[in-house]
């Protein structure tokens, strides 16, 4: 199925890289498929080993301690991963599945139930939050506070990532008094290479976990049902066909691409396609771009939901493969399942794009709001 392609402005050049610069240094931008798997599969000459570097832009300003595991390399990034591992594999858990449904069929009865709604914040950020407390296995009610931090916990509002480590601080501080089976308490009895986790480990991991999959999370929700607004044949045909799903899921997430890229340090200077990068500089590591790659997906700027095979990269690739991408997944599939089964048209009263504006591109990523009409079947 071909729909028309939404207006997304990706970082694209000829040469296969992009050289722009990011808070004064300059980035050489690596664009195609293949190079970029390639350069993710290659720790030791783009290494992660470099803290608040692996974002783009750079989060000196924002947080006080290195993110876990995503800023190291194997083999400290292997053993760091099995600690939080298995709590993101509970999107996979029956249990876990039913509470995800349940969460968003409830908001999806409200939101039909009134005139309209505010996507953004009053359905995308409430799925997430909410989402997430089943994922940590922590009180539901938790989430009020995650909401009240909005759409991402270093730009929205004015504490900078400052609520977000004080709360941290606060669980922690529980945890370690009056433990239980939640992923703080987890950490406070975890070890690494046989002694227990120090704080700024614990902070670590937990900073990741409440930044890292949150405004990609909304964005893509957002994605999808202004694109189901914007294209009512895509409902229809995945209303034919329940199975599509699946594929149409991966589809959203390649065409998204809520993370345009990622950072990686070069220990020595190295050659990054004729441009050379100096001892500690950094490469971009483009996953929008290689999702574009048209020598890898036919007529890449059309959303084809059931475009197979379907290798995209919009969650990473080799070593640091999102840890959340199950977790996600599970979001969009039940976000599309409650939609067919309950959503006879979706219309669109306002939106404002979300964009990204750089020095050399200028690139859409969802929404800042949308506000939207729905209709039961």
């Amino acid at each position: 199925m071909n729909t028309d392609p939404d207006p997304f402005r990706e970082p694209r050049s000829e040469a296969g890289v992009l050289a722009c610069e990011f808070q004064g240094e300059a980035v050489p931008m690596i664009l195609r498929h293949e190079d970029v798997r390639r350069a993710a599969k290659d720790w030791k000459t783009f290494s992660s080993d470099a803290p608040f570097r692996v974002p783009i832009p750079s989060e000196e300003d924002v947080r006080t301690m290195r993110q876990l595991p995503v800023e190291t390399d194997p083999p400290d990034h292997t053993e760091y991963r099995k600690i939080v591992e298995p709590f993101f594999l509970r999107a996979k858990d029956p249990g876990v599945i039913a509470q995800v449904e349940a969460l968003i069929g409830g908001l999806l009865t409200v939101a039909l139930g009134r005139e309209s709604i505010e996507v953004v914040r009053e359905f995308a950020l409430p799925i997430q939050s909410r989402a997430l407390a089943y994922l940590l296995n922590v009180p539901e009610t938790e989430a009020t506070t995650w909401i009240s931090w909005g759409t991402h916990v270093f730009r929205d509002g004015d504490s900078k990532g400052a609520a977000l480590e004080a709360y941290l601080h606060t669980q922690f501080d529980r945890a370690a008094a009056n433990p239980g089976d939640d992923f703080f308490s987890a950490l406070t009895r975890a070890t690494f290479r046989g002694r227990p986790l120090t704080r700024e480990e614990m902070m670590g991991f937990a900073n990741l976990t409440f930044a890292g999959g949150r405004d990609t999370v909304i964005h893509s929700i957002s994605f999808v049902l202004g694109h189901l607004a914007q294209h009512p044949e895509s409902l229809e045909f995945l209303r034919q066909d329940p199975g599509r799903i699946v594929h149409a899921c991966e589809e959203f997430f390649r065409v998204l691409t809520p993370l345009t890229h990622i950072g990686r340090v070069c220990p020595v200077e190295t050659d990054v396609h004729g441009i050379k990068v100096p001892p500690d500089g950094r490469v971009s590591l483009c996953w929008a771009s290689a999702n574009r790659d048209e020598g890898v997906f036919d007529a890449p700027d059309e959303v084809r939901l059931d475009r197979r095979p379907n290798p995209h990269l919009a969650f990473g690739f080799g070593t640091h493969l999102c840890l959340g991408a199950a977790h996600a997944r599970l979001i969009l599939r039940t976000l599309l399942q409650e939609c067919i089964e309950r959503v006879g048209s979706i219309r669109i009263l306002d939106a404002q794009e979300h964009t990204e504006n750089e020095a050399r591109y200028r690139r859409v990523v969802g929404y800042e709001s949308l506000i939207v009409t729905l209709k039961s079947r």
